[in-house]
């Protein structure tokens, strides 16, 4: 049976809301971050975000720290990676809504079709989720709110992460099925591009330390809340001092 989640608050979102604090991450997070294949990172430099889709870990802890981390990896030369060098400061939006587009009745205008085109051939899975019952599907997203910091290359911590990363993004006959019901990947794509994104010598890893965050729903509801340490208290203006992340 699905998980039910409760109904969120509308508040106003433009500013901090009533935020639940805790030790531990909410329910609906951590369903969303087990359940999520992606998620998109947003990193920045002194002019304009920079959205990136990514495959990810998280962890609850791990042998280098108590708290809650997500891993990934990255090109030491993307744009990403050279923003995280400058501002360590990063948000994630992860999401576990199961969902196809189904065609528009109407064009939008004329230059465009319908969208999807009417004569495209829906893949069966596609036709599942269109008719699956969505009352068993959960309409929660998530932002994350966190530090990252590049892991020091050719360190152990280092291999304990890209070695966790790589059992989690390593993915059997499932996967290999459902590519081909939407078309299938060229033969070397077959492993999701780990070889390239995680085992690759130049790769870089990254771990988001989690802190803060927002969960939405579908209605438009949301509520913010925070991670904070035992005793500790949570302070909503914290954190506004220029940091440098050190590589």
């Amino acid at each position: 049976m699905a998980e039910t989640h409760p109904t969120l608050n509308w508040e106003a979102s433009a500013t901090t809301t009533h935020p639940q604090v805790s030790s531990t991450l909410p329910s609906e997070v951590t369903a969303c971050l087990n359940n999520a294949r992606f998620l998109h990172l947003a990193t920045c430099d002194s002019l304009y975000p920079h959205v990136s889709l990514m495959n990810y870990t998280y962890l609850p802890s791990t042998p280098f720290s108590p708290h809650p981390i997500i891993i990934m990896t990255t090109n030491p030369s993307s744009k990403k990676a050279l923003n995280l060098i400058n501002n360590p400061r990063v948000s994630l939006l992860v999401h576990d809504w199961v969902s196809h587009r189904p065609p528009t009745t109407t064009a939008n205008d004329a230059q465009r079709s319908g969208s999807p085109p009417r004569q495209a051939t829906r893949s069966s899975l596609a036709s599942l989720l269109l008719h699956m019952n969505t009352s068993a599907l959960s309409s929660i997203s998530t932002t994350i709110n966190g530090m990252a910091r590049l892991i020091e290359l050719g360190s152990a911590e280092e291999a304990w992460y890209k070695e966790r990363h790589l059992q989690n993004n390593t993915f059997g006959d499932q996967a290999r099925e459902e590519r081909g019901l939407f078309g299938a990947l060229e033969e070397s794509q077959g492993d999701g591009g780990r070889g390239c994104f995680i085992e690759g010598e130049e790769v870089r890893v990254v771990v988001v330390r989690v802190k803060e965050g927002r969960i939405a729903d579908w209605k438009g509801g949301v509520k913010d809340w925070a991670l904070v340490e035992e005793g500790e208290q949570h302070n909503t203006n914290a954190g506004h001092e220029r940091l440098v992340n050190g590589v």
